[in-house]
């Protein structure tokens, strides 16, 4: 049985929004340097929202590591 939406904690809840509000809009754009305070609120540029994904390239990068210690070092006797 699942738990009801309104007894989930907050954290688990939060999810990548597409649509920003007018206050989040503004900050994105003050980041940007596309906004200053002379502006009118009305007739906003358009600003992208994009979900960032984790790398996974710590296992790679981990395994090439171990390979590069186990192999020996040209021109080096055995």
């Amino acid at each position: 049985m699942s738990i009801h939406q309104s007894l989930r904690s907050s954290s688990s809840m939060t999810k990548h929004r597409n649509v920003l509000t007018r206050l989040e809009r503004l900050a994105r754009l003050a980041d940007e340097d596309r906004w200053d305070e002379s502006k009118s609120v009305c007739g906003l540029p358009k600003v992208r929202s994009i979900k960032l994904k984790a790398k996974k390239k710590a296992k790679k990068e981990a395994a090439e590591g171990d390979a590069a210690a186990a192999a020996p070092a040209p021109g080096a006797k055995a």
